[in-house]
């Protein structure tokens, strides 16, 4: 494996301090008295030199340390709505903020790594030279900060005292960013010095919006050093390419994963669930997929909330898998977000008590927001992400403008929720016995599916497939979606893998406290299983109970149908799941439709991913041999019974 590689502190190079005497000597210069008091309160010379190199560089008329203080949040909210960058809804504490029309999700083409030369990266990111990426950030951020306030926080990316937890600077110019960031993270200013010392590093985020015009937005960038776990964002607004303790600080995560602590440790874009089981058991469960593809939903599925998003995991002492989220807040998708599929949260949106930013959503004449498929009679007119709005709007290309963007968005703290878990800050994290892996896959694979070991279960994380979605400008089409997690891996793809593989299959994991690894898939439909309609063959709240099929699986209550791609469940199992946890009749026939398996498409998916790994250097033999495996079984099948295996004739041919 191949880490990453020193090169110059670019910061350091722009901001030019290097000794903790000028760092404070520009402190003194620079700080009010309020603000000074502070930062002397931090005694980390390497976090104090990066502070005071970043204030160098950008040159900003103020500076703000946010303690995390009720005074100090408040004054966050305040600046925020007095820049403009959002706007105060008549519900007490909703908030509304709108992104340039043309930065509705991340800038993945104008996203890169830092790298020094010969150094290597995923081949699925964009990399950029180091003296390259100096100049583009001399030129553009240097004194980027005129006539504005710099905010600085100090946040730890989950509990303190956990094992994987890691602390974070944000440094932004913008209050929208730091708001964000003071629902969705934990500011521990006064543990910052201590959780540094502990843990023997911390990400820094550097941030500013510059004008904030249409037109700069072609040279805005995002940059990722590895080597020095800095980001260095400009000239964009969305909170995925701006909040850089979210994606920025995960990919330095994975990196510290991979080639810092291979085997013992993972950092993966997955919620974090736990399920009421019988006799008052709860298991715990983890599950990747694609911004987009419903993992708030099945987060919330569950009876005991932890994260919807980023998991940091990690092998404990006892042998079990250990689970924290590096957030404390939400920063869901609203699209779709309804009454039916999800009552919780609708509770949170429509009711007074609960601190909301909304984004990218339509505000109607009454200051109430409004998005597609919230299953609400929609407004005829409102203001939403490109202006002014009314029913039956058209864009430049005759296209009709929906009520909100696909990729709108509500921030807020975690701790609202009815189902939130006390055990999400606890540092112990929680036991982690299942792990799921899902997208947007409406033609191909059945809604839940077993691994039969954990190499099989690193298999179908590396499968993944998915539908595009709007949380990537320029996106289209069904693409290959590793782990869910493949525009956040800084590395080598190969590396990765082998850290998978490693991890989960490590000798020293206790055999009675093994994850279950599955696949999910929701997104089937109506018409790739005989019918005509694009619409889900089933309902959003049927993964309630794949997510208990699952957790009885792994405590050996259920017993399963042995196929070649893992084990399905039984009938009479799933009948009496669908009525016991969602109160609905589950008729043999559609079980017969769900859990058909239809070889060819399963085979030339096998096809697609045997090519495109093939591809990669590097790549574990493991995965060939799994899919191998698999593909060999599945043409065994077709020849006996047909292109179409049914249920029964799979239990036939298992026994």
């Amino acid at each position: 494996m191949q880490s990453t590689a020193q090169g110059i502190d670019i910061a350091q190079k722009l901001g030019k301090i290097s000794t903790i005497e000028k760092a404070m000597a520009l402190f003194e210069d620079r700080l009010d008295p309020e603000n000074l008091a502070k930062i002397k309160q931090v005694k980390n010379s390497e976090v104090l030199i990066k502070i005071s190199n970043a204030i160098a560089m950008c040159e900003p008329d103020r500076i703000f340390i946010n303690t995390g203080s009720p005074a100090d949040k408040q004054r966050v909210r305040d600046l925020s709505i007095e820049n403009g960058e959002e706007k105060k809804l008549p519900m007490e504490g909703h908030t509304i903020h709108y992104d340039l029309k043309d930065e509705q999700g991340r800038i993945i083409d104008r996203t890169f790594y830092i790298i020094n030369p010969g150094e290597h990266v995923s081949s699925l990111a964009n990399k950029m030279e180091r003296d390259q990426a100096l100049e583009l950030i001399k030129k553009n951020m240097v004194g980027i900060m005129h006539g504005k306030t710099m905010i600085i926080g100090f946040y730890m990316r989950g509990p303190v005292g956990a094992y994987a937890s890691n602390p974070a600077l944000e440094i932004t110019s913008s209050a929208y960013v730091s708001h964000s960031a003071e629902i969705l993270y934990r500011n521990r200013f006064a543990d910052f010095d201590k959780e540094v010392d502990r843990l023997g590093h911390f990400f820094c985020n550097i941030h500013s919006e510059g004008l904030n015009r249409p037109e700069d937005l072609p040279n805005a960038r995002v940059f990722m050093d590895r080597a020095d776990q800095t980001t260095y964002s400009f000239k964009c607004t969305y909170a995925g390419n701006t909040l850089l303790l979210k994606k920025g600080n995960h990919r330095f995560a994975v990196d510290k994963a991979v080639y810092k602590n291979p085997g013992n440790e993972l950092s993966e874009h997955m919620f974090i669930t736990g399920l009421a089981g019988p006799n008052g058991r709860i298991t715990w469960c983890t599950g990747a997929a694609p911004s987009g593809c419903g993992k708030t939903t099945t987060a919330m599925a569950g009876n005991y909330f932890v994260g919807d998003d980023l998991a940091q995991m990690w092998r404990a002492e006892d042998g079990s898998v250990r689970s924290i989220n590096p957030e404390c807040g939400i920063f869901g998708i609203v699209e779709d977000v309804n009454q039916e599929g999800d009552p919780q949260l609708m509770k949170l949106l429509r009711n007074p008590g609960t601190e909301v930013i909304w984004s990218n959503v339509l505000i109607d004449e009454n200051g109430v927001p409004h998005w597609t498929g919230n299953g609400e009679t929609p407004p005829t007119r409102g203001i939403n992400f490109q202006g002014a709005w009314e029913t039956g709007k058209l864009d430049s290309n005759g296209k009709k403008v929906p009520i909100s963007h696909p990729n709108a968005r509500c921030t807020l703290s975690s701790k609202a929720l009815p189902i939130y878990s006390e055990s999400a800050e606890d540092p112990a994290g929680v036991e982690t016995r299942i792990v799921t892996y899902s997208g947007r896959d409406s033609d191909t694979m059945p809604p839940v599916w077993a691994a039969k070991n954990s190499d099989q279960g690193v298999a179908i994380g590396a499968c993944i497939v998915s539908a595009a979605t709007a949380t990537e400008v320029g996106a289209t089409g069904i693409k290959r979606a590793p782990w869910a997690n493949a525009p956040f891996i800084p590395g080598a793809l190969a590396d990765y893998m082998a850290t998978q593989f490693k991890f989960f299959g490590h000798p020293e994991l206790a055999k009675d406290k093994k994850p279950i690894m599955a696949g999910l898939n929701y997104f089937l439909t109506e018409e790739a299983r005989g019918g005509t309609s694009k619409k889900l063959l089933g309902e959003k709240k049927d993964v309630k109970v794949w997510l208990a099929w699952l957790e009885r699986r792994v405590h050996n209550d259920v017993e399963a149908i042995d196929t070649p791609i893992g084990y399905l469940p039984k009938y009479e199992d799933l009948k009496e799941l669908f009525k016991a946890i969602i109160n609905k009749e589950y008729s043999r026939e559609l079980y017969n439709r769900q859990f058909s398996l239809y070889i060819d498409n399963i085979v030339g998916r096998i096809d697609l991913q045997n090519e495109a790994y093939g591809k990669e250097a590097n790549i574990p033999v493991k995965l060939f041999e799994v899919l191998d495996n698999q593909k060999q079984g599945l043409m065994e099948l077709k020849s006996k019974y047909g292109s179409i295996v049914m249920p029964e004739q799979l239990m036939e041919a298992s026994c």
